[in-house]
């Protein structure tokens, strides 16, 4: 994260004596990053919080990818892979389903109506979007209270649960990372402030509540690793409940971030993607597109030009609103699009004279730039629109 906060009891100086009521010490933590050299916190247990007394191996779901080939821009229809009311029975941890994925990210999608076990990710930072519902996110720092439009921005390494509100589905758009993700550099001094050009700032940042100490023996975390042919888990088995610290303060934390609060950068003609950007990580950033006045030069064309992405994979979640220039292509609510490198994309034919003389537009959407070519899991290929590469032309292979 970008600047400290503190929550509950903590010594008045690090790596000192923090004693209880009763004069026994409480156990200190630190949770760092890049091996002690970059942001960090100290976390203050009741008991050891490296006491284990069993584990046993846990497979995660499917990670398995296949490459994009044929070469094709394609379109997944989200919502179908959780049609009827199986989201009831699903978890937003272990229901999650593989849509794209490549050695930097992974992209899931999961509607999810029970809570989550307790879950740690130890290959990389995770950023969770809300299409819909709402959950309290219970960490090991406090909890977090979330809903639509919030970014979930997990460090590695944190131990939480989901538990969504049980009147309504919890839609999540799971952004997997194997590094940190961070908000643009470009955005912050060299002192990690933000400054006054970024879109957004401290203050549209909620940090966990207060810890909460919770009981409980014998309890179960699932974490998720690596081993030497890829990602699989383990089950560790607590003695005491892994939510037992009573303060902690530092840099590193979970947090959320709605969508709501990033302000739009403009421009007299259309601006590029990295004017959207919200965050980043190795191999890829992530950006969003909300509503927004557009384009004021007199002869401005408002939507995006075609473009080909030589470097990169494009990832767009269309999440609300109304994205005008696909229309007529299928895209709709819930539905992803990748435009892989090596395919020029852009507007639906018609598309640019409809924009002529909009003043403004009414869309949300979530998209991941690449910079490896991103491979097909196996929820995208089970929700894929076989029409889609053919929408600029209208005429399929078959003609």
């Amino acid at each position: 994260m970008v600047f400290y906060r503190q929550a509950g009891s903590i010594p008045r100086k690090r790596h000192t004596q923090h004693r209880r009521p009763d004069g026994s010490l409480y156990y200190e933590e630190l949770m760092g990053a890049e091996g002690f050299s970059s942001d960090s916190s100290l976390l203050y247990h009741e008991q050891v919080p490296s006491a284990i007394v069993d584990a046993w191996p846990w497979n995660p779901p499917d990670h398995s990818t296949a490459p994009n080939e044929p070469l094709l821009p394609r379109h997944f229809r989200l919502p179908e892979l959780f049609a009827g009311q199986e989201w009831k029975h699903d978890d937003a941890v272990t229901g999650r389903r593989l849509v794209l994925g490549n050695a930097d990210v992974r992209i899931s999608y999961v509607v999810a109506g029970v809570a989550s076990p307790l879950y740690r990710n130890a290959l990389g930072d995770e950023c969770v979007y809300l299409e819909s519902g709402a959950a309290t996110v219970q960490t090991v720092f406090g909890a977090l209270e979330v809903g639509t439009g919030d970014y979930v921005v997990l460090p590695r390494g944190t131990t939480h649960r989901w538990v969504p509100r049980p009147d309504e589905p919890l839609r999540a758009y799971c952004i997997e990372a194997n590094s940190h993700i961070v908000p643009p550099p470009r955005y912050l001094s060299r002192f990690g402030q933000f400054l006054e050009h970024a879109p957004y700032c401290e203050r549209d940042l909620r940090g966990p509540g207060a810890p909460e100490v919770l009981a409980g023996t014998d309890v179960e975390v699932v974490v998720k690793h690596r081993n030497a042919a890829g990602v699989t888990g383990t089950v560790y088995i607590y003695p005491r409940h892994p939510f037992d610290v009573v303060g902690w303060d530092g840099c590193l934390y979970p947090y959320a971030f709605n969508i709501a609060d990033f302000e739009p950068i403009t421009g007299r003609v259309h601006q590029p993607p990295p004017a959207h950007q919200v965050f980043t990580g190795t191999g890829f950033v992530i950006c969003n597109f909300v509503p927004r006045k557009v384009d004021y030069h007199p002869l401005a064309v408002p939507v995006p030009y075609y473009h080909s992405n030589v470097d990169s994979d494009e990832v767009m979640f269309y999440c609300g609103g109304d994205y005008g220039a696909r229309k007529g292509s299928g895209i709709g609510q819930g539905s992803v699009s990748l435009h892989p490198g090596g395919h020029s994309h852009g507007p639906q034919p018609g598309a640019i004279e409809r924009s002529l003389g909009t003043e403004l537009v009414d869309e949300l959407a979530v998209m991941v730039d690449t910079n490896r070519v991103l491979e097909l899991g196996e929820g995208g290929a089970a929700c894929e629109d076989p029409a889609y590469p053919w929408s600029w032309s209208y005429r399929s292979p078959d003609g």
